[in-house]
C-alpha cells in the first residue's frame, strides 16, 4: 500500500509540471499573436507615384506656337502678256539676284519699242526745227522785221514740239521697260519655292510665274496673351521645337511685337526671327516653344507634387519611411516642363508623393515598391 501511494504522487507531480509547461506555451503564443496584431501597417507606393527633388535649371516665359515661314519671300508675276518661250529655273533651285527665270514672246512688245524709238527721232527733228524758227523770229522781231504775233506763234510751236518730244521719250522708256519685262529675272538671291508656268503657256499681266524665298532666314509668327506682355521685349531669346526634328531644340529672337492686341482674343501678335544658315528648317513646319524671359538654377520639383489649394502650398514628403506634410515656398515656374522652383521647405534628394499617393495621411509608414528614377518629374 505504501509503494502504491508513492507512485501515484509521482504521477500527479509529473502531470502538474506538464500542465504548467502547456500553460506557459499558450501564454507566450498569445503574446506573440497580440504583438503581430498591434504592429503598424505598411503602405506600398509605386515608383510612378513618387519623384526625387533635384537641383536643375528653370526657365519661364510666355508659351507660343505656330508655323515657320521664310522671313523674306517674293511672288513674281507677269508684267506683260505673251507666250512663255522657255523656263530656266526649277522648284528647289537656288538662284542669284538677276538670274533669268523665264522668257516671254517679245515680238509685239519689240515692235512697239521700235515704233516708239522712231517717234522719238521724229519728235527730236520737229523740236529742233521749231527751236530754230523761234530763234530766227526772235532776232527778226528785235530788228522790227516781223510782227509780234508771228514771234509768239514760233515760240508756241517750239514749246509744243518740246512737249511732243518729252512724250515720245516717255513712250520709248515705257516700251523699253515692257521689253525688259519679257525677260523674267530673280529680284534677289534665294531658292525657287514654286514654278507655275512652263514653255508654251500663255500668260497675262498679274499671273503668278514663280515664288522665291530666302531660306537662310526664317520666322515664327505667334500670339501670346496680353497679360504676359511685360515678359516680352524685342531681342528676347526664344527656344522651340519643330515637328520632324524630335529631341532637337532651335533658337531665335523676338523681332517684332504688335502695338495692338486682338480685341476678341486678347492676344498680341509677335514675330520671331530664326537664323537658318544651315538650311535645316523649311517653311510650313509647326513649331512650339516659349520666350525665355527668365532663367535660374535651384531646387526643382514637379508641379503635380505641390498642393496649392490651401493658404500655403504643401508637399507630402517621405522621410524615415513615413509620410510627412511639409509647407513650402515656391519661386520660378517653368510651364513648359511643368516644374517649379522650391525656395524653402525641401532639399535635393527628398522623395515626394505624386498623384493618388498624395492622399496618404501624414504619419503613415510607406514603402516604395521599386527604385525611383531621379529624372522622374
Amino acid at each position: 500500500m505504501t509503494i502504491g501511494r508513492q507512485e501515484t504522487k509521482r504521477v500527479l507531480v509529473a502531470l502538474a509540471a506538464a500542465a504548467a509547461l502547456v500553460a506557459a506555451g499558450c501564454k507566450r503564443g498569445g503574446e506573440a499573436d497580440a504583438a503581430e496584431t498591434n504592429a503598424p501597417a505598411v503602405t506600398t507606393v509605386g515608383a510612378e507615384n513618387v519623384a526625387i527633388v533635384e537641383t536643375s535649371e528653370l526657365r519661364s516665359g510666355p508659351a507660343l506656337s505656330g508655323a515657320i515661314a521664310p522671313l523674306w519671300s517674293a511672288t513674281i508675276r507677269a508684267e506683260v502678256s505673251g507666250r512663255v518661250l522657255g523656263t530656266y529655273a526649277e522648284q528647289g533651285q537656288r538662284v542669284a539676284k538677276g538670274a533669268r527665270l523665264a522668257r516671254l514672246d517679245d515680238a509685239a512688245v519689240r515692235d512697239a519699242y521700235l515704233s516708239a524709238r522712231s517717234g522719238v527721232r521724229s519728235a527730236e527733228a520737229a523740236a529742233e526745227v521749231a527751236r530754230r524758227n523761234a530763234e530766227r523770229s526772235s532776232k527778226l522781231a528785235e530788228a522790227g522785221a516781223v510782227a509780234e504775233r508771228e514771234l509768239e506763234s514760233a515760240r508756241f510751236n517750239s514749246t509744243s514740239t518740246e512737249a511732243a518730244l518729252a512724250d515720245a521719250r516717255a513712250r520709248v522708256a515705257l516700251a523699253g521697260k515692257q521689253l525688259a519685262n519679257t525677260e523674267v529675272r530673280a529680284p534677289a538671291a534665294g531658292v525657287v519655292s514654286d514654278r507655275r508656268v512652263q514653255a508654251g503657256d500663255a500668260v497675262q499681266p498679274g499671273d503668278v510665274l514663280f515664288a522665291i524665298v530666302d531660306p537662310s532666314r526664317m520666322k515664327l509668327e505667334a500670339s501670346v496673351p496680353a497679360q504676359q506682355l511685360s515678359a516680352l521685349r524685342v531681342g528676347a531669346p526664344v527656344e522651340f521645337t519643330v515637328s520632324g526634328y524630335p529631341g532637337r531644340t532651335f533658337g531665335g529672337r523676338v523681332d517684332r511685337i504688335s502695338p495692338t492686341a486682338d480685341a476678341t482674343t486678347g492676344q498680341v501678335r509677335i514675330t520671331v526671327a530664326i537664323p537658318n544658315s544651315a538650311g535645316a528648317l523649311v517653311g510650313g513646319l509647326f513649331a512650339e516653344g516659349r520666350v525665355a524671359s527668365e532663367s535660374r538654377k535651384g531646387i526643382v520639383a514637379p508641379m503635380t507634387a505641390v498642393d496649392v489649394r490651401g493658404i500655403r502650398p504643401v508637399v507630402m514628403r517621405v522621410k524615415g519611411g513615413r509620410v510627412e506634410r511639409v509647407e513650402v515656398e515656391l519661386g520660378l515656374r517653368d510651364e513648359q516642363t511643368e516644374r517649379v522652383e522650391v525656395v524653402r521647405g525641401i532639399a535635393a534628394g527628398d522623395t515626394l508623393l505624386l498623384g493618388a499617393a498624395q492622399g496618404i495621411s501624414a504619419g503613415t509608414q510607406v514603402r516604395v515598391s521599386a527604385v525611383v528614377d531621379r529624372a522622374a518629374k
